[in-house]
């Protein structure tokens, strides 16, 4: 998935739309270990494990490969299972064996809920939250998209690939190279779908196809791995020293897209609080200075959320 998009399922306020706090949690097991659906909705009652330095991991039965598998998980994963253990140890006094077993024709507590019952729900919390792709439109999510996404997120940050190997339990080296083809074709047709503006809200239109539109994709990837912004990227090629100084939105090469979005409503928000005390102080060139920033920031906020209003009547698209 974009990047794009897994920030909107991320969100803090996204995630408390979920009703079910078990399919919540659920999801996050799947975000931020990667397993299959089958695996995470089997879980055993007390999945947490221990190392010799006290670091926790995700114990789970991997039904592909047919083994036993440890995944690392965060000190704030650990504790959402163990405050929904106990949750479940209060439901269930009779006795219970799996850590999200489904309310209904389990009398021995030891049936989890159903992969189909899952898909519906993850299906009415994404419509509840209103997610959208990068061109506008609902986004269209399986649960094993998830796994792609931390295998494709990984290598991204340079992960050595043995290590995603295992943190996948995957069997060969040869399954966790896909994701460092995946990554760089995923990437690029995000890239090349997504509208880009420049600091003034002006599109920016891509190469065509051919020659010179390869040579401008390993220009953009090594400008993404040298000279990423918190809000957009440099266009200028990495063998020029940059005139603009920390003035990316006042400069003429810089490129943004969709994915940002959030955090051009947070720098605006900030530019505005920034303006309004140097008013106050009559510091008149800092308002100057800021009121041009927060000028092209509208002018980027309204071009990008123009361009992915959806459609009236237009379908989600299937994403296999």
């Amino acid at each position: 998935m974009a990047e794009h998009v897994m920030a909107q399922l991320e969100d803090p306020a996204n995630l408390a739309r979920w009703q079910d706090p078990a399919r919540r949690l659920i999801t996050l097991v799947l975000m931020r270990c990667g397993l299959r659906i089958t695996d995470a909705i089997n879980l055993p009652l007390d999945p947490v494990v221990h190392d010799a330095e006290g670091a926790p991991y995700l114990r789970y039965f991997n039904h592909k490969m047919k083994r036993e598998a440890l995944a690392p998980i965060d000190e704030e994963l650990e504790q959402q299972l163990r405050d929904h253990q106990r949750r479940i140890l209060e439901e269930w006094p009779e006795g219970v064996s799996v850590l999200f077993p489904r309310a209904d024709a389990n009398l021995r507590g030891d049936r989890p809920i159903s992969t189909s019952g899952y898909r519906i729900s993850l299906a009415e919390w994404l419509q509840r939250c209103a997610n959208r792709d990068e061109l506008g439109r609902p986004a269209h999510i399986t649960p094993h998209q998830f796994r792609h996404t931390l295998g494709t997120r990984l290598i991204n940050k340079d992960v050595p690939q043995e290590v995603v190997r295992q943190i996948l339990d995957h069997i060969s080296a040869q399954m966790t190279a896909h994701y460092a083809r995946l990554s760089d074709t995923t990437v690029r047709r995000h890239w090349e779908k997504a509208r880009k503006v420049n600091a003034q809200g002006e599109t920016v239109a891509l190469d065509p196809a051919g020659p010179l539109a390869e040579a401008a994709w390993a220009k953009q990837r090594l400008s993404r791995a040298t000279q990423a912004l918190p809000n957009g990227y440099c266009g200028l090629p990495v063998v020029q020293s940059c005139p603009h100084a920390n003035s990316c939105l006042t400069c003429p090469m810089f490129i943004t897209t969709a994915e940002f979005l959030p955090q051009h409503h947070e720098q605006r928000q900030q530019t505005l609080q920034i303006i309004s005390a140097a008013e106050a102080r009559g510091q008149k060139r800092l308002v100057e200075m800021n009121r041009q920033v927060a000028d092209n920031l509208e002018k980027i906020i309204t071009s990008l959320e123009d361009y992915g209003q959806p459609d009236t009547g237009e379908a989600a698209t299937d994403a296999s």
